[in-house]
């Protein structure tokens, strides 16, 4: 298998705050998988976590490149990205004084996406077609939507491997929302992203997931292995589909 990540018992937090308690979860190479939880659960957290913002106290993450293994609990997050991990953020948290194309060329930082700069401004051009008509506009002017594009889109300027996407239904209308998670969906197909994606808004997260995990207080409380079993699930009938 050509990517894999393992995160394997972890606990982590913010001073006495603990947020993650041995949490565990697994993705292969070319999967969708959606962590599922409502806010304050320590989704974001083990974001964090995955990218080297936030270190677990114990506990290992583990991704597997090509054969190779990378204890990520160990790398700056800025090694982290070198591998191929990219993550668009809860919030967007973009440069909303500089310009479309600013943030975009800002996301092409990582050395082995240099030399595809041209290439993958024109993919994100094509993707999002509303970015290459406001390329010269400042991102802060932007409405919410239009932001949340870009960044997805400064995400791809950095060629990832693995995508992990934070709560993208934050702040969007249902409309919004949908036409995001099926640009979601069609980028990971056309281009064999691998994605993770973490995510409140279950009716939406099962559209373009394979499997997915709901985590509740910081734990993992159920592993769905199919959308099916996500679907049947006392949990999710009782949280998040309004059904007993």
């Amino acid at each position: 298998m050509a990517l894999e990540l393992i995160v394997e018992g972890i606990d982590a937090g913010y001073g006495a705050v603990r947020a993650l308690h041995g949490f565990s979860l697994s993705i292969r190479e070319k999967e969708t998988v959606a962590l599922l939880g409502t806010n304050g659960n320590g989704k974001s957290t083990l974001m964090k976590c995955v990218m080297g913002m936030v270190r677990p106290t114990q506990g290992r993450i583990v991704l597997t490149l090509d054969g190779k293994a990378f204890d990520l609990t160990k790398l700056s997050t800025e090694e982290i990205v070198n591998l191929g991990v990219a993550l668009v953020p809860e919030g967007r948290r973009l440069f909303p004084k500089l310009t479309v194309e600013e943030n975009l060329l800002l996301g092409a930082f990582r050395p082995k996406a240099r030399p595809d700069i041209a290439k993958n401004l024109s993919l994100c051009y094509e993707t999002f077609e509303v970015l290459k008509e406001r390329r010269r506009q400042l991102a802060g002017s932007m409405s919410g939507g239009q932001q949340q594009m870009l960044a997805i889109a400064r995400a791809l300027m950095s060629s990832p491997r693995l995508l992990l996407v934070d709560e993208p239904s934050v702040g969007l209308s249902p409309l919004l929302v949908s036409n995001t998670v099926t640009m979601i969906k069609q980028l990971k197909e056309r281009h064999g992203l691998t994605v993770l994606m973490a995510e409140q808004n279950f009716h939406q997260a099962i559209r373009i997931a394979d499997r997915g995990y709901i985590i509740v207080h910081g734990e993992i409380v159920f592993e769905g292995k199919s959308v099916a079993e996500l679907e049947n699930n006392p949990l999710v009938k009782n949280y998040y589909l309004g059904t007993s």
